[in-house]
């Protein structure tokens, strides 16, 4: 490969490109050079002759060494890399939580400020820019470039939004240079792009619809019932393959919105629909449901590292668009049942929150905000039927999630997360790991004395004490959280 990687070497790279291994779909990506086009390695288009191929781990790399995305298997549809920060070294860490930073500003028309940037990782510019070329093979701005440029091209495919708009939900300051930029990488102007798009992929209104693959197997019924089992009345509702919420402002848009996914019954798909006043965040939201489905994880890998487990394979994590709202649900649920605290968060969602339309009936209000909760007397919840140390905690998180929120960015270290809340009134250890394995999508949470956790350990591996649950866990590192998901499973009923 022309970048240094521990994925494959160039023969390996091409037996799994001749076989179409969907396993390195989002590692792997291909650039011919009789063509000048690189594809992701499940393309179905003839494989090309090993002397004509250039394989590269990202689409930044084959960008940058002028390759153009394929039309056909849509490099910017892929899913990502899912490595697991836990078992990094700390430069590749940091340059890994670069790359993240840079892709939740790719939607924004702002420039890149690297110097901010490596402020919050705690090293200088220059050794972050040394650290980013070494692990994703290509400069900071040229990553940034192809991240909006391949967001463009999604919409552009996926959308009827107007060109000018896709310019800006992809970052570009201008059309001028949006079209400059998008003609110098892809040969092709955007209204041709859009020309040449399927019309077949728009819909008849006005939402947004994207694309977006995963990696199979997937465990699509256990996710969506555990979705379902937790679904605050009117936020969130779950019907067949399709998963629908609402959005409050500030999540991933400065306005309210709507969100459905549906999965593909005969593809590795999830079809992604939401509301058109979230289409300058489209960036934003295409990483958020990555996040919230788990669209990113290699579940191979993780399958086998938990094979002594019972389980269906593909099992994903669940994730969270909204954490403040996931915060509060897990403070309801201490020590009551999942029906429990879903009851008790529709009485907070029915008395703080806002009424928002959607296209359905059971989605019609969005989750209350934080400084909304933050400001309410104290007694106001608890009449609610939320014992009042509770209602005390969850103010405390409202109070202080504008902190708490800046502890949050996607492959983040947790510890600085669960030490900031464990210091809050009311959320002890098993709350904050709970928090931090679903709002971050921490693969290693192993929240402790779990009680369900600790019943299924004392049935499958006579287990009885914390201290023995913890030393058998170690062998299923770093996917404990997936771990957690099938002792969950295994007693074949719901859990906290």
């Amino acid at each position: 490969m022309d970048h240094a990687t521990t994925i494959l070497d160039d023969g390996a790279a091409y037996q799994a490109l001749a076989a179409r291994d969907a396993r390195f779909d989002g590692r792997l990506f291909v650039g011919v050079t009789s063509t000048g086009i690189y594809c992701r390695p499940i393309c179905r288009v003839r494989t090309p002759s090993a002397r004509n191929c250039r394989f590269f781990e990202t689409p930044a790399q084959a960008e940058a060494a002028a390759f153009r995305p394929c039309m056909k298997c849509r490099p910017e549809i892929a899913p990502g890399a899912g490595l697991p920060w836990t078992v990094m070294d700390a430069s590749r860490t940091l340059a890994r939580q670069a790359g993240d930073a840079l892709d939740a500003q790719a939607a924004s028309g702002e420039p890149p400020n690297l110097v901010q940037l490596a402020d919050r990782l705690g090293i200088s510019d220059r050794h972050l820019r040394r650290i980013f070329q070494a692990e994703h093979g290509v400069t900071p701005l040229q990553y940034l470039q192809t991240r909006r440029l391949l967001l463009a091209k999604q919409l552009l495919t996926d959308t009827r939004l107007p060109v000018a708009q896709v310019a800006l939900a992809s970052g570009f300051a201008s059309l001028r240079r949006f079209n400059a930029a998008f003609v110098q990488s892809y040969r092709m102007s955007p209204s041709r792009l859009r020309h040449d798009a399927d019309d077949a992929a728009f819909d008849s209104d006005a939402a947004l619809n994207v694309k977006l693959a995963y990696r199979a197997p997937y465990a699509i019924a256990a996710l969506l019932r555990f979705f379902a089992q937790r679904a605050i009345p009117g936020v969130e509702a779950v019907d067949g393959l399709r998963v629908r919420r609402s959005l409050r402002a500030g999540t991933v848009a400065p306005a309210a919105g709507w969100i459905e996914a549906e999965f593909a019954s005969a593809a590795p798909v999830v079809q992604v629909r939401y509301a058109p006043e979230l289409a300058s965040a489209s960036g934003r939201v295409v990483a958020a449901v990555r996040r919230w489905l788990d669209l990113d994880a290699m579940p191979q890998t993780i399958d086998a590292a938990l094979a002594d487990l019972p389980g269906t394979p593909g099992l994903r994590l669940p994730g969270s668009l909204d954490a403040f709202e996931l915060a509060v649900r897990a403070v309801l649920g201490q020590q009551v049942t999942v029906a429990a605290a879903r009851t008790l968060a529709r009485r907070v969602v029915e008395r703080f929150g806002a009424p928002l339309a959607t296209p359905w009936d059971d989605v019609t209000r969005s989750f209350p905000a934080p400084a909304t909760l933050a400001a309410v007397a104290i007694e106001r919840i608890a009449e609610l039927g939320i014992i009042r140390s509770r209602a005390g905690a969850i103010q405390a998180i409202a109070q202080a999630w504008p902190e708490i929120a800046l502890l949050l960015m996607p492959r983040a270290r947790v510890e600085p997360l669960i030490e900031r809340l464990c210091a809050l009134p009311g959320i002890g250890t098993w709350t904050a790991h709970y928090i931090a394995m679903r709002a971050l999508g921490w693969p290693d949470a192993f929240p402790p004395n779990d009680v369900a956790v600790r019943k299924a350990m004392t049935q499958l591996f006579d287990r009885t004490t914390q201290r023995e649950a913890e030393a058998q866990a170690q062998a299923w590192q770093p996917w404990r959280a997936y771990a957690v998901l099938r002792l969950w499973n295994s007693l074949e009923k719901t859990t906290p």
